[in-house]
């Protein structure tokens, strides 16, 4: 009897945590209720044969208990039984399959006035492409890849001239038109998904896949990698922001095209960027070298891209918004020194070309223990803290190390990177809550800045 009312218990918990739980699907924000009502199908079919196998095995066990007065029958075969549960089941998989193709039928006939984008994944951030007047996506192949072409693009491909590139994890799309995405991915299997979207679709490293969706409402909604690709897959997260027609052509008309990245004033003039430099000299050391006295740290040596999204970052609020980021506040009040995104590009080419030298150290720790801690941090930052521009992770080695420990617990605390617009922020934060206490920091900023810095 013990056995019996678990299992009678078992079901009735069941049911009632089915239709009780908070936990439900995401509000949906897509054309695909036909996936919604799958999923349901599913549920319910599943949930009836639970139910109904369950409470037949407890009746079961009750009924032919042991007795001694009673001896069980001998019944090898019974093709009576064989052929109803035969029967049933078969209509059982039919009904689970048949709403599942249909809407698979659904998901990859793209409707013809689909436009197009091009999702690209790489360990742990997105990329994104849309086509140029023309309507089609340039030629790409693997050997066309470099830092400044990580699309892999074909320069001589006129196709590709004026594809329009976003070097960024968050995506723009208008509402109520629908979309066909074509997918790649440069190193391992990843998967684009957007809970609220209901749509999902494998990147296979050598492929092109696709999936087509609608977007059916505005706002903003996360992108999770659905396909386990390696230590840092739980961050590898991004954005859709789905809006009007005219604010996403607004956004569209603001990234460049391939043919603008190609060419060297896109990335901004040092010469006058040297003269907009004056300014943060004072802070910042003219030879971008930093200043502990001034909690300012050095910003020679590292990529442009990242100088270019940090002053961004700065002004828009991004960065340096926080209450308690006073230092922050002070960064965000000088960007009125760059007035414009070309005086931003300008400053960033002149800092490109200042001398880098490592900082003094003056944290002592660990090695050895923070090599363990850096362990999780070498697959975005290099194994010797170089930076990465494909993962688009700053060098670290050879900067401020007070600076390094500052970062770390703002992100820790949530001064930097709780920011829904600051996407490798959002992924710091959970990385740096590895290193819990002040000497764990302290033996991982030691051991990062006992690595030396790439000299390429």
């Amino acid at each position: 009897m013990i056995i019996v009312i678990a299992i009678v218990l078992l079901v009735v918990g069941t049911v009632l945590f089915h239709f009780l739980s908070p936990w439900t699907f995401t509000p949906l924000a897509s054309n695909w209720t036909a996936i919604d009502s799958t999923i349901s199908i599913t549920i319910l079919i599943t949930g009836i044969v639970f139910i109904l196998v369950n409470l037949f095995m407890a009746y079961a066990i009750y009924k032919f208990r042991y007795r001694k007065d009673r001896k069980a029958d001998y019944e090898p075969e019974n093709k009576k039984l064989e052929i109803w549960l035969t029967g049933i089941t078969a209509v059982g998989i039919a009904a689970l399959l048949a709403p599942g193709l249909f809407a698979w039928s659904s998901f990859i006939s793209k409707p013809d006035d689909a436009q197009t984008v091009e999702v690209l994944g790489k360990q742990w951030h997105w990329l994104y492409r849309f086509p140029g007047d023309d309507g089609v996506l340039g030629a790409t192949d693997p050997r066309f890849v470099s830092p400044d072409n990580p699309f892999g693009l074909d320069p001589q491909d006129p196709a590709g001239q004026d594809d329009i590139l976003v070097f960024s994890n968050i995506l723009h799309l208008p509402v109520d038109q629908p979309m066909e995405m074509k997918m790649r991915a440069m190193d391992v299997l990843h998967n684009f998904g957007v809970p609220q979207f209901r749509a999902k679709m494998d990147m296979v490293p050598g492929m092109v896949t696709s999936m087509w969706l609608t977007p059916t409402r505005i706002g903003n909604f996360e992108v999770v990698c659905m396909q386990l690709c390696g230590m840092g897959h739980h961050a590898m997260r991004g954005r859709v922001v789905v809006q009007e027609q005219d604010d996403f052509q607004q956004w569209l008309d603001h990234q460049p095209t391939f043919a603008e990245t190609l060419d060297e004033h896109h990335w901004g003039n040092p010469e006058n960027g040297e003269a907009l430099y004056q300014t943060c000299a004072g802070c910042h050391g003219t030879a971008g070298e930093g200043n502990p006295a001034m909690n300012a740290p050095k910003v020679s040596g590292l990529g442009q891209q990242y100088l270019i999204r940090q002053l961004e970052y700065y002004r828009d609020g991004v960065r340096g918004a926080h209450e308690d980021d006073s230092l922050g506040q002070q960064m965000a009040g000088m960007m009125a020194t760059l007035p414009d995104e070309q005086a931003i590009r300008d400053v960033s080419a002149y800092i490109m070309t200042l001398p880098d030298q490592p900082a003094e150290n003056t944290i002592v720790g660990d090695l050895r223990r923070g090599e363990q801690y850096y362990a999780s941090c070498a697959d975005c930052h290099g194994t010797s803290a170089e930076g990465n521009y494909y993962t688009r992770a700053p060098r670290l080695a050879g900067q401020l190390d007070s600076y390094l420990v500052r970062q770390i617990e703002n992100f820790k605390s949530g001064v930097r990177g709780a920011h829904e617009s600051d996407q490798y922020g959002m992924q710091m934060r959970l990385f740096a809550q590895r290193v819990q206490t002040e000497q764990q920091v302290n033996d991982l900023v030691a051991y990062i800045n006992s690595l030396e810095p790439d000299s390429d």
